[in-house]
């Protein structure tokens, strides 16, 4: 077995088999990702295409062949957020069944446990939402959260508690409340 920093080292030099491997691999956690960032399925595969091109484009400069992981999740925020903000006036909708309930149930309650979900991630921005998919759905820790989204760690932890108060909000069927909190975007 092949491992990926060999990989990332074969395609640095213009192995195209070596990125093709990376790609098929990163794209099973990246594309779940950038559909929650962006709530709209043909987007968001846009968005993972838009990071691979520029992986390719851009992997020889990569100077830690071990961060490609962490590389490549910033580029793909940073696709899903500039495609968001090109597309914003579009209503977008997020297909949540891609989410693991780690909770067993029954089926009825995991399809509204999907609902809740879906309607509370509807009240953030993409931005927010990139902070909660980074932080709770790929499991990256905060501090390296903050490096790929370009903020600095406070401000990370900060935007991090008002978004999960908000989504709080939501799912204890507060939504008036929460839509009152949302001063231009960013929850009170």
């Amino acid at each position: 077995m092949v491992d990926q920093r060999s990989l990332v080292q074969r395609a640095q030099k213009g192995d195209h088999d070596a990125f093709a491997t990376l790609a098929r691999v990163a794209v099973t956690r990246l594309g779940p990702a950038a559909r929650l960032i962006v709530r709209d399925p043909e987007l968001a595969r846009d968005s993972v295409q838009e990071a691979l091109v520029s992986a390719w484009r851009d992997l020889p400069g990569l100077r830690d062949p071990d961060r490609f992981d962490a590389w490549l999740y910033r580029l793909t925020v940073n696709a899903c957020l500039a495609a968001a903000r090109r597309r914003r006036r579009r209503a977008m909708e997020v297909d949540v069944g891609l989410m693991e309930l780690r909770e067993a149930g029954d089926f009825a309650s995991s399809v509204a446990d999907r609902d809740q979900l879906d309607r509370a991630l509807r009240q953030l921005e993409p931005d927010r939402r990139a902070l909660i998919v980074l932080h709770f759905y790929l499991g990256l820790p905060l501090p390296e959260v903050a490096e790929h989204l370009r903020i600095p760690l406070g401000t990370a932890k900060s935007r991090l508690n008002r978004s999960m108060a908000l989504l709080r909000l939501v799912v204890d069927g507060d939504a008036d409340a929460a839509a009152t909190r949302v001063v231009g975007g960013e929850p009170a």
